[in-house]
Formats: C-alpha cells, sequence, structure tokens
C-alpha cells in the first residue's frame, strides 16, 4: 500500500487497490447479490470518495464490480425489511454509493463490467467518464417495482440523452445494452472481447479487459496537471448544473482560477513547455 498522508477507509463490501500512480481502484465485492448496495455500503462509499478528494497523492478514481454485475442498485431484501419496521437509515447526501448526487473535486471513472441496473445506472449517469463493457446493459426498472429512481439520475438523464429518451428508459424499465447506450451519449468507450465463456473465467477476461481501458484513461487524467484537472472540471460542473455560460464562467474565475494561477503547477507547466520536457506535477493543494 502507498504511504498516505490520510490513512483509508476499510469499507464492508468494496475492495481499494491502487493499480497506478495516484489511482484509485474501487471494486464492489458483493458478486452474489450481484453488488447490490445496502445502507452500509452507501455509508461506506461515501466515504471512499471523500477520502480521494482529500488524500494530497490520489487524482483519479475508477469504480467496477466483481462477478457479473457492476451494480444492480438497491438491496431490495433490506428495503423491504426497513419498509416494514420503523427503522431507518439516511443516505449520505452525496447519493446513492455515495456517487449519484456526489459532486466532489476529484474524477470518478465508471468500468461496467456487466449489469448495471436502478442505483448502479444512477451512479454512471452522473460519473465523470464511463467504460462499459460491449454485453453490459443498462436500465431504471424502478417503476416495475413500485419505487422511483431518485437518487438524482432522471434530471440528469434528460441533460445527456434528450428528454424521448430519458423518458422511454425511466416509464418503460427497459435495460438499453450498451453499444445503444454508447450511441445515446451514456458512455464514452466500449470495450469488445469477443466471446465471453460463462463463469468466473468469462467474467475475469471481461473486467480486465474493462478495468484495464479504464485504467488506461484513469493513467492520462493523472499525467496531467492535478490542478488544472481539479479546475476544468468545476467548469463542466457547473455547465452540468444548468448554470449559464457567462455566470459559470464569472463563478470559475472568482472561486478557482485565481487559486490555480497562485500555485506550482501552472508555473511547472509552462516551464517544462519552454525546456521541451515533460512536467513534473506537484500533489494539488486546491
Amino acid at each position: 500500500m502507498p504511504n498516505f498522508t490520510i490513512q483509508p477507509p476499510t469499507p464492508a463490501h468494496a475492495t481499494l487497490s491502487y493499480p497506478s500512480p495516484h489511482v484509485l481502484l474501487v471494486t464492489l465485492s458483493r458478486p452474489r447479490d450481484l453488488n447490490c448496495i445496502n445502507a452500509q455500503g452507501h455509508a461506506d462509499l461515501h466515504s471512499v470518495w471523500e477520502w480521494l478528494d482529500e488524500e494530497p497523492s490520489l487524482r483519479v478514481g475508477v469504480l467496477t464490480g466483481q462477478g457479473r454485475a457492476f451494480c444492480a442498485g438497491a438491496d431490495l431484501k433490506e428495503w423491504n425489511t426497513r419498509a416494514s419496521s420503523s427503522k431507518t437509515t439516511p443516505m449520505p447526501n452525496s447519493g446513492f454509493g455515495g456517487l449519484a448526487r456526489r459532486k466532489g473535486k476529484k474524477p470518478v471513472i465508471c468500468a461496467v463490467n456487466g449489469i448495471c441496473l436502478g442505483g448502479g445506472a444512477e451512479m454512471t449517469i452522473n460519473s465523470d467518464i464511463v467504460i462499459a463493457w460491449t454485453g453490459a446493459v443498462f436500465g431504471l426498472p424502478e417503476v416495475k417495482r413500485g419505487v422511483v429512481a431518485l437518487a438524482g439520475a432522471l434530471p440528469r438523464l434528460v441533460r445527456t440523452v434528450g428528454k424521448q429518451r430519458a423518458m422511454e428508459m425511466a416509464l418503460t424499465g427497459r435495460m438499453v445494452g450498451a453499444v445503444e447506450a454508447e450511441k445515446w451519449g451514456l458512455v464514452n468507450s466500449l470495450v469488445d472481447v469477443g466471446k465471453v465463456e460463462k463463469g468466473e473465467a468469462g467474467q475475469e477476461v471481461v473486467a480486465k479487459a474493462v478495468v484495464g481501458k479504464a485504467l488506461e484513461v484513469a493513467a492520462e487524467i493523472a499525467g496531467n496537471s492535478p490542478d488544472a484537472v481539479l479546475v476544468s472540471r468545476e467548469g463542466l460542473k457547473l455547465g452540468w448544473e444548468g448554470i449559464g455560460a457567462d455566470e459559470a464562467t464569472v463563478m470559475l474565475n472568482e472561486t478557482w482560477v485565481k487559486r490555480l494561477y497562485e500555485g506550482e503547477n501552472i508555473k511547472e507547466g509552462l516551464k517544462a513547455f519552454v525546456e521541451k520536457r515533460k512536467p513534473a506535477w506537484a500533489d494539488s493543494k486546491l
């Protein structure tokens, strides 16, 4: 394990690993339950993403699932038990899996290796980049269970795919294949591994390929100025939340740009360009 300034959390149903410099890989580890997330899981993942933002040496997060699912949504067995009792566990303000309503500072990439439904789909809709296996499926089947996708996906989905496609997903509850999802703009990049064997061997092949592609993208981001990545992401988030372009630009300049120009990474980037060498970025202090 790398030497961290802040010690990592220890989630009950997810594993943390560090496959390359500055990159955190989070793997949901309830394969028998299709990586459904329970109340403890939401709290744990909220802590993980908060740690990603605060740990100076980390720059990018990647989320994937173990087995044949990325995440099939909420733990409906637990939900049913809670519905029949007076005990409730509040959802963190970052939403399902700590990601569906997360704002955060640092980018998170979803490596979708299989089934991605309900809250699982809501996490991908609010993530920064989505890499998916061609055999993966996305869906919001809540209407088939008498519930509603309330983790933040509905208004965000409209902005991504348009009204009619969003209506189709949310009102029919049908599953959308990854190839179609890529055409709609829900997926950035597809990974095709050809014919896949059934069982764990095939799942491992898919996971290795999809996570591998996601880690390539993560490494590319991590190789850039961490300060510039944070500020660029903030500017994009302002547009994503529906703020006008002029207002968002003013807010970005007033809140972040001065800090960017006072930092050491912008000086290093420009100096490296003049000296025709690779920049040696410092961990962000923004």
